[in-house]
């Protein structure tokens, strides 16, 4: 009896950590768009700010790729799939989308991560999800629609949609990949690892796409304003890279391993409701009722998806997480993020992502 009650003492103890992890991973990921604005305003193209974050964020940790080269032999397919989709997918599918469809359409479809991960886990890897998992899922989508008042910009472009749609399945794989080798104990491939190449990987990827060599360079030795008040434009540019890229996706894969790709997506979809409650704080920017009213539902969705999912090490093959299926991001959303989760930030009434 003792020993069952240490286990489940230690096991809380790893899955408050792990929340507190995804918790800094949100908050890093929602301040990359009021970060990034103010560049964008000042002149820089929003794809070129995506490569200054992805490439600074490569450049940062290349020591880290150096030291777990081995990982080029050993999971050369994870590498690439997390740079191809959890750093590059979600941010190229997600600008793509807003240049057809309002962001807030876009960002409400691209945070159907969490339907998708529970999707995953029901259907590909046959395990049974609990109903507060799906309960959380509804409730997160629903407050999202209302932080990105979604009813402010309705209209249809399939292509557009489908792109949005796109940056929900790469949103999703960033989950799915992070927790990739999280039960091989010793030998599973270090995070930050993964983290480092997958940067790498969409850094070459994005480089492609954004055509860095056509940006003013000239922009980022000047300032940038925030809310009347001019912040050096490479202030802002090391915020997005430390701290919204390199801090927020090194805890939100560490989140991942240490909950399930479900319940840390869970918490990452409160990256919308930070970056809008950040905009509106350092930015200036209006919060409706309907957001702030949107915000809360987000929370309590997250809340009762996370609080019904058993520790991750139970023996009990119950996949309950729910609403925590993803987003940014990246988003990496981010990012997150999402993992982008990334550009999540920017495209928020109160961001841009």
């Amino acid at each position: 009896m003792p020993v069952h009650t240490s286990q489940g003492t230690q096991g809380g103890r790893g899955r408050g950590f792990g929340l507190g992890l995804a918790l800094v991973s949100a908050l890093a990921f929602g301040g990359s768009g009021v970060a990034a604005k103010p560049l964008i305003e000042a002149g820089l193209d929003p794809l070129h700010v995506v490569w200054l974050r992805v490439a600074g964020a490569a450049l940062v940790m290349l020591p880290l790729a150096w030291r777990h080269r081995d990982l080029v032999r050993l999971r050369p397919a994870l590498l690439a799939g997390y740079g191809l989709f959890a750093v590059a997918g979600v941010q190229a599918c997600y600008f793509a989308a807003i240049s057809r469809i309002p962001v807030g359409v876009a960002l409400l479809v691209e945070y159907l991560g969490p339907a998708l991960v529970l999707g995953w886990v029901r259907f590909v890897q046959r395990r049974p999800v609990t109903r507060a998992a799906l309960v959380g899922v509804v409730l997160a989508v629903g407050g999202l629609a209302c932080v990105v008042e979604v009813w402010a910009g309705l209209g249809f472009d399939l292509i557009g949609l489908l792109l949005a749609l796109g940056a929900a399945c790469c949103q999703a794989c960033y989950f799915v990949l992070s927790d990739q080798g999280s039960d091989a104990g010793d030998k599973a491939p270090d995070p930050l690892g993964i983290i480092a190449y997958g940067l790498l990987v969409g850094a070459v990827v994005l480089t492609v796409v954004a055509r860095p060599w056509s940006m003013d360079w000239s922009l980022l030795s000047g300032t940038a304003d925030m809310n009347g008040t001019p912040v050096a434009a490479f202030l802002l540019l090391s915020w997005i890279v430390l701290l919204a890229t390199v801090l927020a996706y090194g805890t939100g894969v560490l989140s991942v391993r240490r909950l399930s790709p479900q319940v840390a997506g869970v918490v990452a979809c409160l990256e919308a409701v930070i970056a809008t409650v950040l905009a509106w704080v350092l930015l200036g920017e209006h919060l409706s009722a309907p957001q702030i009213i949107g915000g809360a539902v987000v929370l309590v969705g997250a809340f009762i998806a996370q609080s019904s999912t058993p520790v991750k090490a139970a023996a009990e093959p119950v996949a309950a997480g729910g609403l925590a299926a993803t987003a940014a991001a990246g988003g990496p959303t981010g990012a997150a993020p999402s993992p982008d989760a990334t550009e999540d930030e920017l495209s928020t009434r109160g961001s841009a992502p």
